[in-house]
């Protein structure tokens, strides 16, 4: 894996980046991150091992997230980190680009798409989900426990249900730590970004992705994923296939990072040339 390196977007604002170009393959994978996340999500297992059959990967932190910056008074809403991802893909121009988005990364994604973005491909995973009262309570919930004891709180509060048993398992002792909890500063760029995730319109006009497209779902997310909706979502993506991981749940590249990348080159193999 390359150094790390900076996008400027001026004098207090910047993403941090991580690209590796191709090899023999042609093709970039891009990395979008979910909310709370970071590169190490996507360099860990999933990275390495695409670059050695000859993809490129481009990972990078939104602003607010880990080494990417934002000064005082920028909103981190959908629209901004949106638009930041498509100038990421316009400076570092990653050849022949796939977009992989994880939750809310996917939203980003796809937005990316329709906001014009050229890609071979988009990998959705874990992010079809409908608008409406349920998803609005989780993302209010979100910030409240993010407000009242930081993200110490959210992950204990969600990650018995975002991660699969066996995940959930090797992780518990990593948690439930018996500190106090405190509050996360709202100046906090993680504060800013759940704030704004809560307002994010998941209303997407689907039938536009006119790119192929890949769903991977986890079916032991006990959080996000409904069945019926997965499957209506789905059917309005004009050329989409589906991965369905029953051994999953939200969490997928640190739960099953080699079924994904399994699935992720038979998808790039698939889109041809």
């Amino acid at each position: 894996m390359t150094n790390g390196a900076q996008l400027r977007l001026g004098d207090h604002d910047s993403l941090y980046y991580e690209f590796d170009p191709p090899g023999r393959s042609g093709r970039t994978f891009v990395f979008v991150n979910a909310l709370t996340g970071n590169t190490g999500t996507w360099q860990a297992d999933i990275g390495p091992t695409l670059r050695t059959v000859g993809y490129g990967t481009l990972a990078y932190n939104f602003r607010g997230q880990a080494e990417s910056t934002f000064g005082p008074g920028v909103m981190l809403e959908q629209s901004l980190v949106v638009d930041d991802l498509k100038r990421l893909m316009r400076e570092v121009a990653p050849p022949r680009p796939i977009l992989v988005g994880l939750s809310i990364g996917g939203l980003f994604a796809a937005g990316a798409v329709l906001g014009g973005a050229e890609v071979d491909g988009l990998v959705l995973i874990n992010t079809l989900r409908r608008p409406g009262a349920r998803l609005e309570w989780i993302n209010a919930a979100m910030l409240r426990l993010a407000h009242v004891g930081g993200l110490r709180l959210v992950m204990d509060a969600y990650l018995p249900l975002l991660f699969n048993s066996e995940r959930a398992e090797e992780v518990r002792s990593d948690n439930l730590v018996h500190d106090p909890y405190e509050p996360l500063d709202p100046a906090h760029g993680h504060y800013q970004l759940l704030a704004h995730a809560a307002e994010a319109d998941w209303d997407l006009p689907y039938e536009r992705l006119d790119v192929p497209t890949l769903i991977v779902t986890g079916l032991q997310d006990r959080v996000f994923y409904d069945a019926a909706d997965v499957a209506a979502l789905t059917a309005r993506i004009p050329n989409a296939e589906t991965v369905e991981l029953a051994d999953a749940a939200h969490l997928i590249p640190v739960e099953r990072p080699t079924a994904l990348v399994s699935a992720m080159i038979a998808f790039a193999e698939k889109i041809g040339s």
